[in-house]
């Protein structure tokens, strides 16, 4: 038996029981709870989400003081999404995509981040609600004119929404050391606000869902996220696969560290770095897109930093990562200076040393002029 099939036996079909149904709801009447959307729900100890979403992995995830993460999309039965190269794909109205987070624990104890774990793997058996904090479940919904975003945080057997936000607090363990965390969930106009990536519209977009994100396997699966998608009539209008675009793995030792810096700026900064995103006007630029090296902040002043800037003069110092302000920004957590600016309390230490890295093996150097 495959770890696929295992998935859907254990996860999507929650250990033979009926599956959930979905329900759909207008913006106005969004439920209280969320098992009401049938997407995902608590049966005993297990999480299940419905036999016809679709679990889904990005290359590089979006740091969340190092949550672990279990995401779905759910389309109406007899609906396709219309394949993008570069932006977010077209979804049918209806849509439904989940997020969960959660924390793994030590023998029953408080919620503890792992040094030698490296992400979600896809060992379907180990999610439970005894081996792990599971703290939220947001939504992106996609409804007739607009994307609509939802927190919803877990109490007990079901989730409650949250449209002003909340905190968890717990202590956890990172590199052997012992750390209270305040973790955040989001309200409903933060959520908007990272999902606002075109400034000017404000409009709601996903974040992971294009195909540079999602080109690869599932964790346990062997065959391309892509093209199960569009084998199975999620996805119509993508070309062959050696055609899209693929962001490296932040972890991937045999991909370039250009790449991967790349990729980890992509989506951590991207969503708002970008020409139409809320930070447009500081003139850096950090989607992948962006092929311009003064856009990407070599050699490049800060319009407004203030503080932000540590009292350094450039966003990259080619060779210098002490000398840049891209490093300082991740490497402090103060709420008013640190970037990202929503999603993070912690230091991303993996994240911020592939950046070093690639910084300091950027050729060349800036010109201080008197």
């Amino acid at each position: 038996m495959t770890r696929n099939f295992c998935l859907w036996i254990l996860l999507g079909l929650g250990a033979c029981s009926q599956p959930p149904e979905v329900r759909l709801f207008p913006a106005d009447l969004y439920p209280e709870q969320l098992s009401a959307w049938g997407v995902v729900v608590r049966r005993g100890d297990a999480l299940v989400f419905t036999s016809r979403a679709q679990p889904y992995e990005l290359n590089s995830p979006l740091f969340s003081d190092y949550a672990l993460k279990l995401r779905t999309i759910w389309l109406p039965p007899g609906t396709t999404a219309a394949f993008n190269a570069d932006e977010a794909f077209d979804f049918p109205t209806g849509t439904i995509v989940t997020k969960t987070f959660f924390y793994p624990r030590v023998n029953g104890a408080s919620p503890t981040i792992l040094a030698a774990w490296q992400g979600w793997s896809g060992d379907v058996e180990a999610i439970n609600f005894i081996d792990h904090e599971i703290i939220e479940t947001r939504l992106l919904i996609r409804q007739s004119d607009q994307w609509d975003a939802l927190a919803y945080v877990w109490q007990g057997n079901d989730a409650q929404l949250k449209i002003t936000g909340a905190i968890r607090r717990f202590e956890i363990e990172l590199d052997q050391q012992t750390a209270k965390l305040n973790y955040l969930v989001p309200s409903r106009n933060e959520c908007a606000a990272c999902h606002a990536t075109n400034h000017s519209t404000g409009a709601i977009q996903p974040i992971g869902l294009k195909a540079r994100h999602l080109n690869r396997s599932y964790p346990g699966d062997e065959y391309n996220q892509l093209s199960i998608w569009q084998n199975k009539g999620l996805l119509s209008g993508m070309p062959s696969l050696d055609q899209v675009q693929k962001t490296a793995r932040m972890e991937d030792a045999a991909a370039s560290v250009d790449g991967r810096a790349r990729g980890y700026l992509d989506i951590n900064c991207g969503h708002c770095h970008n020409e139409k995103g809320a930070a447009d006007t500081s003139g850096l630029l950090l989607d992948a897109h962006t092929r311009s090296v003064h856009q990407l902040g070599y050699c490049k002043a800060p319009i407004a930093a203030g503080t932000g800037s540590g009292g350094r003069l450039y966003s990259i110092v080619p060779g210098q990562p002490d000398a840049s302000i891209l490093i300082y920004r991740l490497e402090i957590t103060d709420p008013g200076d640190r970037m990202p600016e929503l999603g993070r309390t912690l230091i991303h230490q993996e994240g911020v040393a592939l950046l070093r890295q690639w910084v300091a093996e950027i050729p060349g150097s800036c010109i201080v002029e008197a």
